[in-house]
């Protein structure tokens, strides 16, 4: 299954259009809430897969907290978001530049992520420090990590799906891969035969971490209140972490 980083889709949804977005009562009287998922990008979303996916999953719980039904509108490229509608999206990055042109605005973050390093039980590394010209180190195509370990001169292979590089590491092909530990814990629960050490995120590196909230397409005021009091009763119940526990994901608090 090929992974698709919540990232990606936020270069993605600065295409949408403000015409688009509804406000709480709009919602309500529609009786429906519009996520916006990519139908195969476990463990994120499935259109098909059962369970169906963290995101699904946690916009069902949102769209109970304001009482209405959860409506899923599937997306896989920058065209279709022009015309899906929906008000939401989930695992946005939760900095105002990295959404300078998305026009999302963005909830009270609900965890922390970024990327990290997956390497093999047997792996001497320990952190990104350890990382030289002799360990050759799996990135997505693009990406802001490629790009820094690539200024650290340290030998890369380009990989267009966090899984691919997974699956390289796995095969013994590179020495560790800079992955979100979102994708690397995943990979652990559904490959038990097999299981990879995720080191620690290296918080002295700003563009590696970041603190993750819910997109909102142009929403009103009271959209965004209600949005940040869901997220704040489904936090202290617990149930956030339980839906993506569900996915092998142990979310760290935001920063």
């Amino acid at each position: 299954m090929k992974t698709v980083l919540p990232l990606i889709v936020g270069v993605v949804i600065g295409l949408v259009s403000p015409a688009q977005a509804r406000t709480l009562d709009a919602i309500r009287s529609s009786g429906a809430l519009g996520l916006c998922a990519h139908p195969n990008s476990l463990p994120f979303a499935s259109k098909t897969a059962d369970p169906p996916g963290f995101q699904v999953e946690f916009g069902h719980a949102l769209a109970r907290e304001l009482g209405v039904s959860l409506r899923l509108d599937w997306i896989i490229t920058q065209y279709q978001m022009r015309s899906a509608g929906c008000d939401i999206l989930l695992d946005a990055i939760a900095d105002r530049e990295a959404q300078g042109e998305t026009r999302l605005r963005i909830s009270k973050p609900y965890y922390r992520t970024g990327v990290a390093l997956a390497v093999s039980p047997s792996s001497t590394l320990t952190s990104f420090r350890d990382l030289n010209e002799r360990t050759k180190v799996g990135v997505q195509v693009g990406s802001v990590a490629a790009m820094i370990i690539g200024q650290r001169h340290v030998p890369t292979s380009t990989f267009g799906f966090e899984s691919d590089s997974l699956d390289a590491l796995s095969n013994h092909e590179i020495d560790a891969a800079a992955v979100t530990p979102t994708a690397a814990s995943y990979f652990n629960l559904t490959h038990p035969d097999k299981p990879l050490r995720i080191l620690d995120r290296d918080e002295s590196v700003a563009d590696l971490n970041w603190n993750v909230a819910v997109g909102m397409v142009r929403p009103d005021d009271a959209l965004r209140e209600a949005i940040d009091g869901a997220l704040e009763r489904l936090r202290k119940d617990g149930s956030i972490d339980r839906i993506y526990g569900r996915y092998g994901v142990v979310l760290q608090a935001p920063r």
